[in-house]
């Protein structure tokens, strides 16, 4: 359906400024902007990367039309980089004929080259914590509290950054990580297995993701030495951490990034999914999209106790949750012994039914069309709008 229908019949445009690079993994942002582009133009803008050319805007397409707009800064060219790309951005409004436009942040660092930008309606889709990841810029929390001074709405990726937002702005929604059932639980049925996996010895105990500060990795290297038999395998980019702070012993297993869409065909042949997160501040607000992608593939799941798997996955029986290597072996075992494996199904089906990207980004969308109709109104009036009420969703 258009999302940003507006009183006078023309769409509004959407221009979000991310940390995250759309080819790095389809998470969040892809699954909701993807949507968004289907009923408006929608500007993906990266982080700058730095190379021998002169400053440059690059502009792809991508899912459903997103325009993947990337800056591109001359090394070792001196200057403020944000004051650089502050001009492409403009370019960029310039040659697009971007006009009364939605501003989505995922990152306040973006103020740097955005904060002259005035939109129908500021977004800040918080989907983590970014000032406790490593490397943070130092004026993270500063940033932050100035993107919560502009934001008119925030939306919370999961429950404890709900709570960690809610008392901070006057508009603060939840809309916890969704799912693809139908694309992962292609996973349920007999594929063949991708030719790197196909080597590898069963049973196979699985992750996707980022390899990064947040993985596990005594507890992986762990569990690993205790159980040599079974095969660990670890898809995903490493970011942030050297590769050889990976465990590398025969049983771990690293075959690299893989597509969203052949991740079934890898959980296929999988027999117990996993969630080996280490317990540290840039775990303490993550809410892993991927959990219920385990489930709906009709994986059996071990995770370290992340609060939001504890909540609500692991207090419905649907994740075994487990605090040290032996206590993750353990698990893991218990999940490689299910003989209910039928029940478990149907409990993880009742659990997800309803649950779907479709739903979370209509539930955005309404919230935003209120706050866009109502800044047109307002502006046609010559008053200010009100602010939205908090809500969970």
């Amino acid at each position: 359906m258009p999302i940003y229908e507006s009183p006078a019949g023309k769409d509004t445009d959407v221009v979000c400024f991310s940390h995250l690079r759309w080819d790095l993994v389809f998470q969040r942002p892809q699954h909701l902007l993807s949507r968004c582009a289907a009923g408006a133009r929608v500007f993906y803008v990266e982080e700058p990367v730095w190379d021998d050319g002169p400053a440059r805007l690059r502009v792809d397409t991508r899912e459903r039309g997103v325009r993947l707009v990337t800056p591109h800064l001359p090394r070792g060219g001196g200057g403020d980089p944000d004051e650089a790309v502050r001009a492409l951005i403009d370019r960029l409004f310039r040659e697009q004929e971007i006009g009364a436009c939605v501003l989505w942040y995922y990152t306040p660092m973006a103020l740097g080259y955005s904060d002259h930008l005035e939109g129908l309606a500021t977004v800040y889709d918080c989907m983590d914590e970014l000032s406790a990841f490593r490397g943070a810029p130092a004026e993270m929390l500063e940033r932050e509290a100035e993107l919560l001074r502009r934001a008119d709405l925030v939306f919370a990726g999961g429950p404890s950054l709900y709570e960690a937002k809610r008392g901070r702005h006057p508009s603060v929604h939840l809309f916890p990580s969704s799912i693809d059932a139908a694309h992962f639980g292609q996973a349920r049925e007999a594929h063949p297995d991708p030719s790197e996996q196909a080597e590898i010895a069963r049973p196979r105990i699985g992750f996707y993701g980022v390899l990064d500060e947040r993985l596990d990795t005594e507890l992986l290297r762990e569990a690993a030495l205790l159980r040599p038999d079974w095969q660990w395998v670890m898809i995903g980019p490493v970011v942030k951490i050297a590769p050889g702070d990976l465990p590398r012993l025969p049983n771990v297993h690293y075959p690299g990034a893989r597509s969203y869409q052949d991740l079934p065909r890898y959980l296929a042949g999988w027999d117990v999914a996993v969630l080996p997160f280490a317990r540290n501040e840039s775990t303490r607000f993550i809410s892993p999209t991927k959990t219920p992608e385990y489930l709906a593939a009709g994986k059996p799941v071990v995770s370290t106790p992340i609060r939001d798997v504890v909540h609500p996955y692991g207090e419905a029986g649907l994740v075994a949750i487990a605090g040290t290597a032996r206590e993750f072996v353990a698990a893991v075992e218990a999940a490689l012994g299910d003989e209910a494996h039928a029940e478990r199904l149907a409990r993880v089906d009742r659990f997800l039914d309803g649950m779907s990207w479709d739903r979370t980004w209509a539930g955005m969308a309404e919230l935003m069309e209120g706050v866009v109709a109502e800044r047109r109104t307002a502006k046609e009036k010559g008053s200010r709008p009100r602010a939205l009420r908090a809500a969970a969703y």
